[in-house]
């Protein structure tokens, strides 16, 4: 079975290693869709993978402490490229989860990275 949650949160960043002129590298913001994955086995007591509430509780703070931020103050996120969010993102998650499987995060409707861990 696999399930999956989603977070919506808003943030600044720019990209200081673009080449000059890039657009990005200027300071712009986005309103990020984060969707969690997870897997495994149903409890046949619950009927559930994972209650949804304990995500949202796991989930919730790591969201916030980015949202309406400068990413680019957030330490390990000097470079805040759509990429390194994800594994940042999954590095926070995944030790109190460790169902999840996969992190899909777009930046805009049309542009996103899927990471499955290293």
């Amino acid at each position: 079975m696999i399930i999956y949650k989603q977070f919506f949160f808003d943030s600044a960043h720019f990209l200081p290693k673009v080449p000059k002129g890039h657009k990005c590298g200027d300071l712009h913001g986005h309103t990020y869709k984060l969707t969690v994955f997870f897997e495994g086995d149903l409890d046949p007591e619950q009927g559930w993978l994972i209650d949804f509430n304990e995500i949202k509780k796991i989930v919730d703070p790591v969201v916030s402490s980015i949202d309406h931020k400068l990413l680019n103050d957030i330490p390990g996120l000097e470079n805040p490229t759509s990429e390194l969010l994800s594994v940042w993102l999954w590095n926070k998650i995944k030790p109190e989860l460790p169902l999840l499987i996969r992190i899909e995060l777009n930046e805009t409707p049309t542009s996103g990275v899927v990471y499955e861990g290293a």
